[in-house]
């Protein structure tokens, strides 16, 4: 079940397993109220030591991602807004990275927005 994880070194890894866990969940690959898997089962799936995980998934509970009960686990939170909302969130630090970096090629938003018409229009 190993994704062959790969690491930015100039990121925190335990930043980037909360994207990847994130995107799990916006995906629906994890859905609304499903029991989270073990902190250990977890740091040998992302390939990283429990105590990176377990802050990772610490942080998610703190995000309103995740929830802790006593003796069963973890669980993806059932509040839909709250995922609608993280997806937004993501959603938005994207366009935001793609719009700063097309802007430092020299292009216009109004050309931005033509290329993505365009390449709308190619998809179909």
């Amino acid at each position: 079940m190993a994704d062959g994880m790969r690491y930015d070194p100039g990121i925190p890894i335990y930043l980037q397993i909360i994207q990847k866990i994130k995107l799990r969940i916006v995906r629906g690959e994890w859905p609304p109220g499903d029991r989270v898997p073990g902190v250990r089962e977890l740091a040998a799936v992302f390939e990283v030591n429990p105590n990176t995980m377990q802050r990772a998934l610490s942080e998610l509970e703190r995000d309103g991602l995740l929830y802790s009960e006593r003796t069963a686990g973890r669980f993806v939170t059932r509040d839909a807004g709250e995922i609608e909302r993280t997806r937004s969130r993501m959603a938005q630090e994207i366009a935001t990275v793609f719009l700063e970096q097309m802007e430092t090629m020299g292009y216009s938003r109004q050309e931005i927005a033509q290329l993505l018409l365009s390449l709308k229009d190619e998809k179909g």
